[in-house]
């Protein structure tokens, strides 16, 4: 009889931060979206705004043209300072390419 072994080769990563824990709803909330720039995300993040102010109208969204865009800068600790000083509860990162 044949044994064979097979091993993972994805690997495994430690995790050194839990992600921020999910809100509970939106309403009432302030909430940051910040733009990687990527693929027509100039006009889904404008939308997203929109659809979340019309389901959840006391909370506040500020739109991904306030925040710097773009891959190499939302990621650098001025960007996250300047995300924490506006008091957001949460924060929508997107486009995806």
């Amino acid at each position: 009889m044949i044994n064979l072994q097979f091993y993972d080769p994805s690997g495994a990563l430690k995790i050194m931060h839990q992600h921020a824990p999910r809100l509970d709803t939106l309403a009432g909330k302030k909430i940051g979206i910040l733009s990687n720039g990527q693929w027509q995300a100039y006009r889904m993040l404008p939308l997203l705004k929109q659809l979340i102010e019309a389901d959840f109208p006391d909370a506040t969204v500020i739109g991904d043209d306030q925040f710097p865009q773009g891959t190499s800068i939302i990621g650098q600790a001025a960007t996250v300072q300047m995300v924490k000083d506006s008091g957001v509860d949460a924060v929508i990162i997107g486009n995806a390419a």
